[in-house]
């Protein structure tokens, strides 16, 4: 007789670290390279002066700060204007002045995600490298990269016409009773939801296509196999990397704009083209802590 084929092997879960302690290795492994992944981030920031931004600035933070002294007063005055200002910092971050410099923007952003991903695969595995090592030998899986980044935004599209369906409803007088309301924010939530279920795989398809001979196809079924049993706690943990980075951002920016107001907006251009390597290391962190399994 036949032997029956050997049943396969459960799936071993491993419990993920929480955001703190995956917010801490993302820390260490940017700051003992932190020359390469400065380096990196000055390439980056000198690409978006020339082609983007110019050296004009945005934001005119000292009479901003100006006007808002009168409005906040008392002892918790300074901070509260401070925080205000960096309000409209990030409100007014990412904005083109054209749509040739958002182009632009969006194409250096790519090869520099590109080359930031190859420099942490190479540095975790113990490798030496310089900044443009990692511009020259990490392009290679752009068009790849593109592709999934693609359906990435396809993704997106249930969130985006939720969001649209929902602003037109309240801001036309469409629904007018709470009931109505909550109907439409209930409709707007669970699109929202669906996009989040998708982009939970996804956003790792874009780790998982830049290693060698992989396919956007593949790297999305790989994607899928990795958050499978846990797409909601993957999920809790990239939701939380917004929020990391705008509290860190304010506690360093809210000092500067009391104290060294005519430097604020460039600093806070460097740490605006820095939090894209502190994306990338946190989410990559938390690609390795899915692959030990």
């Amino acid at each position: 007789m036949a032997k029956k084929p050997a049943a396969a092997k459960p799936r071993r879960i491993v419990k993920l670290p929480n955001v703190w302690l995956l917010t801490k290795k993302a820390t260490l492994t940017l700051w003992e390279h932190k020359r390469l992944f400065v380096a990196i981030t000055l390439i980056y920031g000198l690409l978006n002066l020339v082609l983007v931004q110019g050296l004009a600035s945005g934001t005119d933070v000292g009479s901003l700060k100006d006007q808002l002294s009168s409005v906040f007063t008392g002892n918790f005055g300074a901070i509260a204007s401070s925080l205000s200002i960096f309000a409209v910092l990030v409100g007014s971050s990412g904005n083109g002045s054209s749509q040739t410099a958002g182009a632009y923007q969006l194409f250096i952003a790519l090869i520099t995600s590109l080359a930031i991903i190859w420099a942490l695969r190479q540095v975790l595995l113990g490798n030496k490298l310089r900044a443009r090592d990692a511009y020259y030998r990490g392009m290679y899986p752009l068009v790849p990269f593109i592709l999934v980044l693609l359906i990435v935004g396809l993704q997106l599209i249930p969130l985006i016409v939720g969001s649209s369906l929902y602003s037109i409803v309240i801001s036309n007088g469409i629904a007018v009773y709470f009931v109505e309301k909550l109907m439409w924010a209930v409709a707007f939530g669970l699109l929202g939801l669906l996009s989040a279920y998708m982009l939970s795989s996804s956003l790792f398809a874009l780790y998982i296509v830049t290693l060698p001979d992989m396919t956007p196809m593949k790297a999305l079924r790989s994607a899928r196999e990795l958050v499978r049993h846990r797409r909601w706690t993957v999920l809790r943990k990239v939701l939380c990397l917004p929020v990391i980075l705008l509290v860190a951002a304010a506690l360093i920016m809210v000092p500067i704009i009391i104290v060294l107001t005519p430097l604020a907006q460039w600093i806070f251009f460097l740490l605006t083209m820095f939090s894209l390597a502190a994306v990338h290391a946190y989410m990559y962190t938390l690609y390795r802590e899915l692959l030990n399994e």
